[in-house]
């Protein structure tokens, strides 16, 4: 697993957008998205909603499911060094 990984914005914007020669306002009216919305996904400062990432794959920029993965994994790289002192073990 990669310690930190990428921000699935900027995934999307180095490997598909712009090999593909499309920008923001292009890239957003294709995929039916405000164009704010994509700008702040682009610049790492609003994640990949779910609602996003099937529009994604409707636009054959591969799976759903990769770019939730590629959230959840950048999301929780976040959050791992927070220190967090206040839990029990559920199991008594």
């Amino acid at each position: 697993m990669i310690k930190h990984p990428l921000h699935p914005g900027t995934i999307l914007l180095e490997d598909v957008l712009t090999p593909l020669g499309l920008g923001v306002s292009d890239a957003a009216e294709r995929l039916g998205v405000a164009r704010v919305t994509l700008s702040r996904i682009l610049n790492g400062r609003a994640g990949i909603s779910a609602q996003v990432a099937i529009r994604l794959e409707k636009a054959g920029a591969g799976k759903a499911a990769t770019w939730i993965n590629l959230q959840a994994a950048y999301d929780l790289s976040q959050v791992r060094p927070a220190d967090i002192k206040d839990v029990r073990s559920l199991a008594a």
